[in-house]
């Protein structure tokens, strides 16, 4: 593997200086919508929404089912993973765009796609009804739709730390007696953790930000984006603010955590 190289800036000539003013323009981009949302927001109003039951009830079920659509995801989306990072096999470039392909579709085109399957007269969503499973307008649909769209995540972030671990280290483990399964959760599977973890830790992130697939196909129970989305339709931009500040507040939380722990896990 290429060691990364990177320069001190303290060689910064004008080609750097002049690519870091880009840079940051679009750093400013980024910044400066959120400073001004919370800047904007009045503090009482904050403390309100922070009392809020119907607030934190929401925001605890969108973090609530973004676990459950990340622990989903876990489940099927690391082996997928493995597969994709140590196998040749026909169509396998297919496969990959597949994955992929939640990030190119616009998340309300996905609401109405996973409606056409789990909806109530869809053949998958009476499959379930049989169990007594139902996703419209239930915590199942949420999950759902977070899981389409955030699942990319996962999948990526597993299979390139699955590339990085040496092969031959799962032939030694195999050639000491070792099983398939043994190699993979004894030499594989820890020496790609970070990598893993740090798929499922953005897929997280994702899926508490998942507001168009949702809205279409589980409107109830609320998540913060869709209650925000509410309040602003009916009663305009003031109502929302506070709601918009949580939100952000909670991502940044995820975000800091996210970081610390991929700075944790890289000292190992």
């Amino acid at each position: 593997m290429t060691e990364r190289v990177q320069y001190p800036l303290k060689k910064a000539d004008g080609f750097v200086w002049i690519f870091g003013i880009l840079g940051g323009l679009l750093l400013i981009f980024v910044l400066f919508p959120i400073l001004a949302t919370i800047m904007g927001t009045d503090f009482s109003a904050l403390v309100e929404t922070l009392q809020d039951p119907e607030a934190l009830s929401a925001l605890a079920l969108t973090f609530y089912a973004a676990l459950l659509a990340t622990a989903l995801a876990f489940i099927s989306g690391v082996p997928l993973a493995y597969l994709l990072a140590r196998y040749q096999f026909r169509g396998k470039s297919w496969v990959e765009g597949l994955v992929n392909l939640p990030i190119v579709i616009p998340h309300t085109a996905a609401g109405i796609a996973l409606l056409m399957v789990f909806g109530r007269q869809a053949w998958l969503g009476q499959f379930f009804a049989r169990f007594g499973i139902t996703f419209m307008d239930q915590l199942a649909g949420i999950v759902v739709g977070m899981l389409f769209v955030s699942l990319p995540f996962l999948v990526n972030a597993a299979r390139e730390a699955f590339v990085l671990v040496d092969p031959e280290l799962e032939s030694v483990a195999l050639s000491d007696g070792a099983t398939r399964w043994q190699a993979f959760f004894r030499v594989t599977l820890p020496l790609a953790w970070r990598g893993v973890m740090a798929g499922v830790l953005m897929m997280w992130g994702r899926g508490i930000s998942e507001f168009g697939a949702i809205v279409i196909l589980a409107y109830y129970p609320k998540t913060i984006s869709v209650l925000m989305y509410e309040r602003f339709s009916g009663y305009g931009l003031t109502a929302a603010l506070p709601l918009a500040v949580l939100i952000i507040l909670a991502s940044l939380m995820v975000f800091l955590l996210v970081h610390f722990l991929l700075k944790v896990w890289s000292k190992e």
